[in-house]
């Protein structure tokens, strides 16, 4: 940073004689709302949306456009209509609110879900993968969410959002091979839920998707939130 710019986040410093003090003041105090405890809304989202609540900010992707061109890497800020920008440093910890999971970031990147960080990159990432199924007639329902390779499954939740209707008088939830691995004989009513966690976690070598079977019939509708938890390992650079 210049003598202008504080050392660790750039906070603008004010001048000898400089006119119109508020002008840097505010912009410090806009950064500082964006840097502390951090929350970004998002880290891939690649143009900055048409009005955001000042605070709001966001980790500027590649390709970048509009006013957030040529910032990649950058912190984002809402202040005042447009944008502030700050760089991240190594070891700087935010909450990506899109993905909800923290990340720590390791000087060129976030790594989200890192519960550690080695100096060349590598990272013990835990994540929570969630996506919502709705339903419609058959005996198995593949749903948008699928578990990936190396990735290893500690259980899967679900929460049945509209009532399931059907022949059917339960369902199980699994993945291919395993089909009532994350729970069975699960409840048809809106608030229903499953717990399925693992006595012992499972590292699926095969992407994998998240299967509902019906049991005792076929389903016909309804809906059903799902998030599986899991975790992976980041390679150093």
């Amino acid at each position: 940073m210049s003598e202008q710019s504080s050392a660790r986040l750039g906070l603008p410093y004010l001048q000898p004689a400089q006119a119109q003090k508020h002008v840097t003041v505010n912009e410090a105090l806009a950064r500082l709302d964006g840097l502390v405890n951090p929350v970004l809304a998002s880290i891939s989202r690649a143009s900055p949306p048409a009005a955001a609540q000042d605070g709001t900010a966001f980790g500027v992707p590649s390709g970048a456009s509009g006013p957030w061109a040529g910032r990649a890497g950058h912190i984002a800020i809402a202040s005042n209509g447009g944008w502030v920008f700050a760089a991240p440093r190594a070891g700087m910890r935010a909450f990506i609110e899109d993905e909800g999971a923290g990340a720590i970031h390791d000087g060129e990147a976030w790594a989200v879900g890192a519960a550690t960080l080695s100096p060349s990159g590598s990272a013990l990432c835990f994540r929570a993968i969630e996506a919502e199924l709705e339903l419609s007639a058959g005996a198995q329902m593949a749903a948008d969410l699928t578990i990936p390779h190396a990735a290893m499954v500690f259980g899967v939740t679900a929460r049945v959002s509209a009532p399931i209707t059907g022949s059917l008088s339960a369902w199980s939830l699994g993945t291919e091979g395993a089909l009532n691995r994350f729970g069975q004989g699960l409840g048809l009513g809106a608030g229903s839920w499953a717990r399925g966690m693992l006595s012992q976690p499972v590292t699926y070598w095969a992407p994998s998707p998240l299967l509902l079977t019906a049991e005792g019939g076929s389903f016909a509708g309804g809906r059903v939130r799902l998030c599986a938890h899991i975790a992976e390992l980041r390679l150093p650079s």
